[in-house]
């Protein structure tokens, strides 16, 4: 089963109520925040209504919210090979 990962890249102030509206039936409440909806022509509707104020991709696993912040963890800098004997 297939899902689009919609991500509010701008925020909905200023919007009329039905923009936010639509917002709000998304699960998107913040901005930079995700959700995965499961591929349907309603949730394609509602996509195409707020398309100015989201980045849609379609994935094949849903993930949770461990796996989306483990995503982007940025990498260290460095690797430790081996301790030191003390």
């Amino acid at each position: 089963m297939t899902f689009f990962k919609i991500t509010l890249i701008r925020s909905a102030i200023g919007l009329p109520t039905k923009s936010q509206g639509v917002l709000r039936a998304l699960g998107l409440h913040k901005r930079m925040a995700t959700v995965f909806l499961p591929v349907s022509s309603d949730a394609a509707g509602q996509i195409m209504k707020v398309k100015e104020l989201i980045a849609v991709s379609e994935v094949e696993k849903a993930m949770t919210q461990e796996e989306l912040r483990e995503t982007r963890r940025p990498d260290p800098g460095y690797y430790i090979e081996r301790s030191v004997a003390r």
